[in-house]
């Protein structure tokens, strides 16, 4: 294993590591993994490169499950997995939200979340499903926001079709490359820095919308406040 693995991410965030130990319950344990990630309050796990990493032992011969098979369960898990974020958010509402020192569930992330969906619409559903640790936090403040439960459904469903089989696929393709198969930690770690991209992009993007909306609008006249929005205003997708 390469020394930059092991400083980069515990043992249990190494796929590899982690469907080795697994050994005949590698898919079990991925769609365990995949189903609590998606939506269980617990956003720090493997999700991107574990996938990625199943597709290519799938394409090796190292887990003797049927490609399509795998697809299927994979979409089942991630999909089952936003419900339940869902419907976590949805009974227990803001009280996740009243800590304003916690680390994920702050109060100010229900409004940038609805500010996501005023933009994005329920399209922000397959979108956050590429940027790990907003895949779960996303479903609990559509949820505590009260979206409309079949519009949630269908574009969560659409997010889990591209997204489980996408990023498998990417790595049965992969999986017989040389270079990947001879530098597959390498690989895994790229595959979740190109992740993060995103996250950072929009983290940098809203800092400067916090800029400029303090420096107020550059003609010098009155600034209205945006009406804010539930998620379940977002009726015109």
């Amino acid at each position: 294993m390469l020394p930059i693995v092991a400083m980069l991410m515990p043992s249990w965030m190494n796929p590899e590591h982690l469907l080795t130990w697994l050994g005949d319950w590698a898919l079990w344990g991925t769609l365990l993994v995949v189903f609590i990630e998606c939506g269980v309050l617990f956003p720090i796990l493997p999700g991107d490169s574990l996938l990625f990493a199943v597709g290519l032992f799938i394409a090796q011969g190292t887990i003797h499950v049927p490609l399509w098979l795998a697809c299927v369960l994979l979409t089942v898990a991630a999909f089952l997995g936003n419900v339940s974020g869902y419907y976590i958010g949805r009974a227990l509402g803001t009280s996740l939200f009243k800590n304003p020192n916690a680390r994920f569930l702050k109060p100010k992330y229900i409004e940038q979340t609805h500010e996501f969906f005023e933009r994005y619409g329920p399209r922000a559903l397959v979108l956050a499903r590429f940027v790990p640790i907003v895949r779960t936090f996303i479903t609990i403040v559509a949820g505590a926001g009260k979206m409309d439960p079949k519009k949630f459904f269908v574009w969560t469903g659409v997010g889990a079709v591209i997204w489980a089989p996408g990023i498998t696929l990417l790595g049965h393709a992969l999986g017989n490359v040389e270079f990947i198969h001879k530098n597959l930690e390498a690989a895994l770690i790229l595959l979740v820095l190109i992740s993060l991209i995103p996250m950072f992009v929009e983290y940098f993007l809203a800092r400067r919308r916090k800029r400029n909306a303090a420096g107020g609008p550059s003609d010098g006249g009155p600034k209205h406040a945006a009406p804010k929005h539930a998620v379940t205003n977002n009726q015109n997708d």
